[in-house]
């Protein structure tokens, strides 16, 4: 998922705001930027999940499942591949607990989701080659953070603003017309609140409108 910054920028002639308005004299144009970002914290998020020694036989059918392995059993399997690939269990979270949907006449599996936070993407790999996934119901990456994501979100804003402004410039430019100065930007709420997630693009986007004399 990439991040999306939308900006509505109003640019408008310090003289002749009225007038042009009332012409219509205006360009409304959208610039984009994105910035590479290398995060210094990554949430892996594991969900375990009881199960059957049956369901790995090659032979029993659903209804004949009998042997359940614990989610203890699971768990400690789990804390002990942390370990192995270097995890401090301060690092180690829990998320989530409760009862997994079960079919008709089979006992309920209880299931736990884990939220790991790493330094760097090798630490993932140093967990797969270790991991038994049996026990295991799903792997994935969570959030991506890093301590400078605020000089990000700033610079992205400043270079799709610039860029929507040199849009702008060209396409009126051509017409043999000139821009009138900014006076004001206004910042959408809503997309600049998304969280840096499962990409290290930061994708920022300007609509603008320009008046030209």
């Amino acid at each position: 998922m990439i991040t999306r910054l939308l900006l509505l920028a109003m640019l408008l002639p310090l003289a002749g705001l009225s007038q042009a308005r009332a012409d219509g004299r205006y360009i409304e144009v959208t610039g984009t930027s994105e910035i590479e970002i290398v995060p210094d914290r990554i949430h892996y998020i594991i969900e375990i999940r009881e199960y059957f020694e049956e369901e790995f036989d090659g032979k029993s059918k659903p209804e004949e499942y009998r042997t359940k392995v614990s989610l203890n059993r699971i768990e400690q399997g789990l804390r002990e591949v942390l370990h192995d690939a270097g995890i401090s269990p301060d690092a180690v979270r829990t998320q989530e607990i409760g009862d997994y949907w079960r079919k008709q006449g089979q006992d309920f599996l209880v299931a736990k989701t884990f939220d790991i936070t790493l330094l760097d993407f090798k630490q993932i790999d140093e967990i797969l080659k270790r991991m038994d996934t049996r026990g295991i119901h799903t792997m994935r990456i969570g959030e991506l953070e890093n301590r400078d994501m605020l000089s990000y979100h700033q610079k992205g804003k400043i270079a799709a603003l610039k860029a929507a402004q040199r849009k702008a410039a060209y396409l009126v430019e051509a017409l043999g017309k000139k821009l009138g100065p900014v006076i004001r930007i206004v910042e959408d709420e809503a997309g600049g609140s998304l969280p840096f997630s499962q990409s290290n693009v930061l994708s920022s986007n300007v609509v603008s409108q320009l008046p030209y004399n």
